[in-house]
């Protein structure tokens, strides 16, 4: 995909843009959904029973036939459909039945939704560096281990595999389970195996912008029985009705638990497990415009692309570009979106993104001492530009991107 851009003057300077139609993204209509999903989901609003545990057996319910579903594809014990990525990954932690107010890990380069979980856990967020890949540092997780962290959140991050045979190597040598998100990251695999299924449990979104949509909506994975009942307790299997989820129920007294109604409804479980049977095309799209618009921009020296920890391991629904420093990335960011393509640099300080941890306020109130606290973190972070690359983009939307980088980067010599 050679650039074809004939007016070389950046549209950031008043020159012709690559492209003038909308940048496709979940939030301004580009919805993968189709029609046998919304005939399931219709389906499921003419039964005119919406509560998963109703008088039905439980593999009677949309959502208990969406459960078993996913056990199949993910090769998983038990899942639980639940109202949204953060519940999931709160339920998995819940259920860790870690001691109240534990350290648990979580890496900096993450959405705020992750250290929220751990906060809804009733635990403290313990934030760990990352490298210049935006991948957990194994030296910081290590002394953040031996300092007391009692579990460690994993975050496949903007859909790349975090490296888990190495962080649950790790995790072992000191006794503490891992819980992953995967929220970012749904039907990617490493080594032959799905992320979500690498720890003791996996925490999975259908927001409106994952593989599978529902406009809102989770689940959680897990081997672990027990951590599953516990899970259902808390997510609001109240009255023994988890039992409804065994053929032989693990020992449990459900009234010890809390119930925090985080349950999935039958019309988003219906609508999801409609697009799980498309889910392999949907990853296939990914990763083939991915791979497109990455080949072209290889190799450069004003521009790296995020690389993968293991070949394949990847989704390939947002492209992670480094530049030399935050200043540029931020620069960068803007003349690409005059060139009409949607990306946001992480760092810039006139578009707030909670995927970079010193606008946690809740965590951390002043975001200077935040950067300087991390600053491998702040460095890695600060100059990544994100670009979101849907699975319906045509190989022209791919070209037009690969021509405004390439526009915007042959004026970088002496620009911010």
């Amino acid at each position: 995909m050679a650039a074809s851009t004939t007016d070389v003057t950046l549209a950031i300077d008043g020159g012709t843009p690559v492209r003038t139609t909308r940048w496709p993204a979940y939030d301004n209509g580009d919805a993968y959904v189709a029609d046998e999903d919304i005939d399931a989901a219709v389906r499921a609003l003419r039964s005119r029973r919406y509560f998963r545990y109703d008088t039905r057996p439980h593999e009677a319910t949309e959502t208990g036939a969406f459960e078993a579903e996913l056990c199949r594809y993910f090769g998983t014990g038990h899942a639980l459909g639940c109202a949204s990525g953060t519940t999931a990954l709160a339920l998995g932690l819940l259920a860790l039945d870690l001691p109240a107010g534990s350290d648990v890990i979580c890496p900096t380069f993450t959405f705020a939704a992750t250290p929220s979980a751990i906060l809804l856990a009733g635990h403290r967020p313990v934030l760990v560096e990352c490298d210049d890949e935006l991948q957990l540092d194994p030296a910081d997780l290590h002394r953040t281990l031996a300092a007391g962290a009692r579990a460690i959140v994993v975050v496949h991050m903007r859909g790349f595999a975090a490296d888990m045979p190495a962080l649950t190597a790790i995790a072992d040598q000191y006794g503490v389970p891992v819980v992953e998100d995967a929220v970012p990251a749904l039907g990617v695999r490493l080594a032959g195996r799905p992320l979500g299924t690498w720890g003791r449990a996996g925490a999975f979104s259908t927001q409106s912008d994952k593989a599978l949509n529902t406009g809102e909506g989770g689940f959680l994975l897990t081997d672990d029985a027990t951590l599953h009942a516990r899970a259902l307790v808390y997510s609001g299997a109240y009255e023994s009705r988890m039992a409804r989820h065994f053929t032989d129920p693990p020992e449990l007294d459900d009234l010890s638990l809390p119930l925090y109604s985080w349950r999935m409804d039958e019309i988003r479980a219906a609508l999801a497990h409609a697009q799980l049977a498309r889910l392999p095309g949907r990853l296939e799209a990914h990763r083939r415009n991915y791979d497109r618009v990455a080949a072209a921009l290889a190799d450069r020296s004003d521009i790296a692309v995020r690389q993968p920890v293991a070949p394949g391991a990847y989704l390939g629904e947002a492209l992670l570009l480094r530049l030399p420093d935050a200043p540029t990335a931020c620069w960068f960011a803007r003349a690409l979106r005059a060139e009409g393509i949607g990306v946001r640099a992480f760092g810039d300080p006139n578009d707030v993104n909670v995927r970079a941890f010193w606008n946690w306020r809740f965590l951390h109130p002043d975001p200077a001492a935040a950067r300087a606290a991390f600053p491998a973190s702040t460095s890695a972070v600060a100059r990544t530009v994100d670009i979101p690359l849907s699975a319906n983009l045509t190989e022209e939307d791919c070209a037009q991107l690969v021509d405004a980088v390439d526009k915007v980067a042959a004026a970088l010599p002496g620009r911010r």
